[in-house]
């Protein structure tokens, strides 16, 4: 795999995470700059070693992970999605708060880092420094992660409270799109 390919993957693997980035942007009423660090920082490591650890697996397990990956990205995006959805109908433009949660966010990165971690499984079979690719993953990321938090804050101000609404729906989308993609249903 050359460093083409490598990009690539990289930008392919982050897409999903920059789209949730998108969101926590949207969802924040003020961003500061080490709110959008540490965003980036959780999708892009998450990014980086969940391939490292699809590697270790190896083929071994990989019909066990391949088996439900796509539900679990499925329902945590969902769950997170209908939760903005509903805190969206129960405030009021006054009630509305900077919101930066590292539970949720540590969830967020865990379910759109899913796919790194197969990715990790099929590298393990190719002739490729499985480091130098995990770090080029999870730099993309964290690049494109910065990117979409401050594009979600630009939404916002165009958006006022119905940007949570929207990220919500994003989502649900998102964690959609992973589902009927694993099972066939669609192909993008």
């Amino acid at each position: 795999m050359g460093i083409i390919e490598l990009l690539l993957v990289s930008v392919a693997l982050a897409m999903d995470a920059f789209a949730v980035s998108i969101c926590k942007g949207v969802k924040m009423t003020s961003i500061k700059k080490l709110q959008v660090v540490i965003i980036a920082l959780f999708f892009g490591v998450f990014q980086m070693l969940m391939p490292i650890l699809g590697w270790l697996v190896g083929m071994k397990f990989e019909s066990y992970i391949k088996e439900f990956d796509h539900w679990i990205a499925f329902i945590l995006l969902s769950i997170l999605g209908i939760k903005m959805i509903i805190e969206t109908f129960k405030k009021t433009d006054d009630e509305v708060k900077n919101h930066f949660d590292l539970k949720e966010l540590f969830v967020l990165a865990i379910a759109t880092s899913i796919d790194a971690l197969a990715v990790g499984i099929t590298l393990a079979f190719l002739d490729i420094n499985i480091f130098l690719a995990s770090l080029t993953i999870g730099l993309v990321t964290f690049v494109l992660c910065v990117i979409g938090v401050l594009i979600g804050k630009f939404v916002r101000g165009k958006l006022n409270n119905k940007a949570e609404l929207l990220g919500g729906i994003i989502l649900i989308l998102i964690g959609t799109k992973i589902l009927l993609e694993h099972l066939g249903i669609i192909n993008f």
